[in-house]
């Protein structure tokens, strides 16, 4: 479990490349080169459908290559079924454990430190279980954190927020509350649960969830009294966060702060303009990259780039529709995109502000550059791994991911 796997990255020259990985039990490469604009798309497989973008570059831009030096370490394996890693203030790793319901500490190396337990029971059927973790921004001073699970609740089940004060020491959580369900619950269903949390920069939170996945859960993605296929906006008491776009009308969810959406797993805040991105499962074809904003409409399952897993048309099999908003990126085939980070800092000079999303079943991290809002690059990291990307995270120049399969991976400077 503890044996680290390092796979190193060296810089493209304009005539080839050089790359070496050393490794205790195997040896490969890991391909680096010039970061431009003037490589071919990553993406060489058909597309699903023969959909036009609204707009040149939303999908499948040119690829680019990493040209700073970078090792990739696997941490630790086998560690359970993770769906979250947050990096704490002291460097060490908060990972969720789906299935069992408890979240783990392990040391910055990927050595387990802690077992933590104490947390409402899970509805851990198929998608379900524990799912995101957060500090509180002031966790430093106050071992507060928050966490959403799949909950078994009235007719069915629905995705929950809890928040409680994390106490290492008894490898336990103090004065569990729940603060906030996405309701109706559903019967019949244990997909679909979105469930990212991500704090804005006035100490508000930004909540996702799902849509449900079938066909009553669908379509009350469009349903503003309804809290399926939405973001949220709350406070750490789970109240609506103040300026929310729909407080005070009658038959809304207060809470709202974007809609139409279909599974939402990934959440972040743009370092520089503070706006928040989103990436979101589609159907067969058509994940997308989204800014959200306050209000706006994001149109499943009215427009979708995607059609059925059965290969039927979704709707009226529309892309665009006015007062719908449109993707900044989609992806056909599908990324199937986890948790994401955007790269804070200039420890690897070309990755400051570009976006990272684990994908899962295109086994592959993907990095997009960003400029003026819009993807002018696409790279896939980790592809020769042959993992489902779960979660990614930033911290202190590193990325750190956990996949599906129970590992950890850091990716630094080299």
């Amino acid at each position: 479990m503890k044996a680290k796997l390092f796979f190193y990255t060296s810089v493209f020259l304009l005539t080839g490349y050089t790359a070496a990985c050393t490794d205790k039990k195997t040896t490969g490469s890991n391909e680096t080169g010039a970061d431009t604009m003037q490589l071919p798309p990553v993406e060489t497989k058909a597309a699903n459908t023969n959909y036009k973008p609204a707009f040149a570059g939303q999908t499948r831009i040119g690829g680019v290559k990493t040209t700073t030096a970078y090792k990739v370490e696997k941490l630790a394996d086998k560690i359970g079924r993770p769906w979250a890693i947050t990096p704490m203030p002291d460097g060490r790793l908060l990972i969720t454990d789906k299935r069992g319901g408890f979240l783990q500490i392990f040391d910055a190396n990927g050595v387990l430190v802690k077992k933590i337990e104490g947390l409402p029971a899970v509805d851990a059927g198929g998608q379900g279980g524990l799912l995101d973790v957060a500090l509180d921004p002031s966790f430093s001073s106050n071992n507060m954190i928050y966490w959403s699970y799949s909950e078994k609740y009235d007719v069915g089940n629905l995705t929950a927020v809890a928040k409680g004060k994390l106490n290492e020491a008894a490898g336990t959580v103090e004065n569990v509350t729940v603060i906030f369900r996405a309701t109706p619950a559903l019967a019949g269903s244990t997909y679909h649960y979105g469930s990212r949390i991500v704090f804005d920069k006035d100490g508000t939170m930004f909540v996702s969830s799902g849509e449900r996945s079938n066909l009553d859960g669908r379509v009350q993605a469009q349903k503003l009294s309804s809290g399926l296929g939405k973001v949220f906006k709350i406070t750490t008491d789970g109240k609506p966060a103040p300026g929310n776009p729909f407080i005070n009308q009658p038959g809304v969810m207060p809470e709202i702060y974007a809609y139409g959406n279909r599974n939402v797993q990934s959440l972040d805040i743009h370092p520089v303009t503070g706006e928040l991105w989103e990436a979101e499962f589609g159907p067969r074809g058509g994940d997308e990259l989204n800014i959200i904003k306050p209000g706006k409409n994001y149109g499943w399952p009215i427009i979708t780039y995607g059609i059925e897993y059965g290969g039927d048309k979704i709707g009226d099999a529309i892309q665009q529709k006015e007062g719908m908003e449109q993707p900044v990126y989609y992806w056909d085939p599908v990324l199937s995109p986890g948790g994401m980070a955007f790269y804070k800092s200039k420890t690897i000079p070309e990755w400051e502000n570009n976006l990272f999303i684990g994908g899962l079943s295109s086994s592959h991290i993907v990095r997009l550059v960003i400029k003026d809002n819009k993807v002018v690059g696409e790279e896939r990291l980790l592809a020769d791994k042959g993992e489902r990307f779960r979660d990614v995270a930033y911290f202190n120049g590193m990325l750190y991911a956990v996949t599906d399969a129970g590992s950890i991976y850091r990716i630094s400077k080299q």
